[in-house]
């Protein structure tokens, strides 16, 4: 609830608003300074801002940029009229400059009926006491950087904490801490049946829950999909996975199609990407939409247009080669590990060029390296992947694991220079180039990605010059 404006508010408000236009006149985008000053003049701005009706909140370790960007388009798509932080920050600061964007400029009264707000678990202190999301989609929770999020248990206690009892919980069954945050709070939960690639045994070396958090149990798992995600339950009590809303019964990658089912019965949907996360995200857009009053026409009539944005992931033909680039999320071993799951999963052979250096932060960086150690490099040990190619500030760090990891030497290109790192890439024997970068490395991926894409220009030129014959 919206609470009594005061003049300091104003003050905020009025100045906030100002900067905007500034920075409109700059040519700059108006992501979090705004409603950093917002808060600065007034702490609890967020809570005496008028607030659309409708709120649509996002949060979990991985997926929520991806999940919210795929709401925000599909709104879009479907004439919707709404505000988002979708160009700002997902902290306290960005959310702020996110909510003036509905407001008058004199009384701040909102002009907007609904709101996408991606939210920063680690923002949830700052956050929900003053903004009560009509919805939040909770994507998934694993432990994450050393530096901000320690551990699930701590993550979980500040979400469990600070999320309002009057919001609607959008929740990942297979994720069995995801699933019981907010345990009194209405529920909607979103599931993959159980799939052909689902095991009985853990591949990963992570697993953030072992034993029911009720009486210690140890945790048995009816399949294992990766990391603690699946279906699991404890033997002594009643713990377990909860029963999905929206199930996901059948996934066909030929078709590029999956289909749901939940209460309204069976539907089929295009698939966006056929990554397992971005499945997972699909399904909570899809609760989303339902609520919002989506046909099932005009969903996956969006879905069949969407692309997941570049700085996430891209896939490109260039010549005989495919070129695809995919976040890894460097000091997040889960997202890493998917990443190096998924290179490894896909046919053909490859070369995969790693930077998982946080390079924004080079100079304040965490010297703390054993996130690699929690990643599973071993998943790169395969007969598809011919070479191995890691570069950045910390490479040798990455060297190591790798060799840990029992990948030959001879397949390891290590460098600390990225472009002279990536000027080593043998394009003998490969169909496809993995790029898989850091959050913060999206310039630096474009140049490699150029790099790479000489490299087939000489050797295209080279077999041209041998009358066609491929060296």
């Amino acid at each position: 609830m919206n609470q009594k404006k005061s003049f300091k508010f104003y003050i905020a408000l009025w100045v906030a608003k100002f900067s905007t236009v500034i920075l409109r006149i700059l040519k700059r985008n108006a992501t979090s300074f705004p409603g950093t000053i917002a808060l600065k003049i007034c702490p609890n701005f967020i809570g005496k801002i008028e607030k659309p009706k409708t709120i649509i909140g996002v949060t979990g370790t991985n997926g929520k940029t991806t999940t919210c960007n795929m709401i925000n388009d599909i709104l879009q798509q479907n004439k919707f009229d709404f505000i988002n932080n979708r160009y700002g920050s997902n902290i306290d600061g960005g959310i702020t400059t996110a909510l003036l964007q509905g407001v008058t400029a004199i009384r701040g009264k909102s002009k907007k009926d609904l709101a996408v707000i991606e939210i920063d678990e680690r923002s949830a202190n700052k956050v929900f006491p003053y903004l009560t999301p009509t919805y939040l989609v909770c994507t998934n929770l694993f432990r994450d950087s050393l530096m901000r999020n320690a551990h699930t248990e701590f993550i979980s206690d500040i979400l469990n904490k600070y999320i309002p009892k009057d919001t609607i919980m959008i929740e990942n069954a297979d994720d069995l801490i995801c699933s019981h945050i907010a345990e009194e709070n209405k529920k909607l939960y979103f599931s993959i049946d159980k799939l052909p690639t689902d095991t009985d045994k853990f591949k990963n070396i992570t697993r953030d829950i072992r034993v029911c958090p009720k009486c210690l149990s140890k945790l048995e798992y009816e399949y294992v999909r990766y990391h603690h995600i699946g279906k699991a339950y404890c033997p002594n009590c009643d713990y377990k996975s909860p029963q999905a809303d929206y199930q996901v019964t059948n996934l066909n990658f030929k078709n590029m199609q999956m289909t749901v089912k939940s209460k309204e019965g069976e539907e089929i949907y295009d698939l966006v990407n056929d990554n397992i996360i971005n499945i997972y995200n699909m399904l909570a857009v899809i609760i989303v939409l339902k609520q919002l009053k989506l046909s099932y026409k005009q969903i996956n009539n969006s879905f069949a247009k969407l692309k997941i944005v570049e700085t996430r992931y891209s896939k490109e033909n260039y010549e005989n080669y495919e070129i695809v680039t995919q976040l890894a999320k460097g000091m997040n071993p889960i997202a890493c590990s998917i990443a190096f799951d998924y290179t490894k999963k896909q046919p053909g052979d490859k070369a995969a060029i790693i930077i998982l250096d946080d390079l924004h932060e080079e100079a304040n960086g965490s010297e703390n390296t054993a996130w690699h150690y929690d990643a599973d490099y071993e998943f790169l040990n395969d007969d598809s992947i011919k070479q191995v190619i890691v570069a950045g500030p910390r490479y040798l760090d990455s060297y190591i694991r790798l060799l840990m990891a029992d990948i030959p030497k001879e397949k390891i290109i290590h460098e600390k220079d990225l472009i002279q790192a990536t000027s080593m890439l043998q394009l003998d024997g490969i169909d496809k180039i993995f790029i898989l970068h850091d959050l913060y490395s999206i310039e630096e991926t474009k140049q490699i990605k150029q790099k790479v894409k000489e490299i087939i220009d000489q050797k295209e030129q080279e077999t041209k010059r041998k009358g066609g014959r491929v060296i």
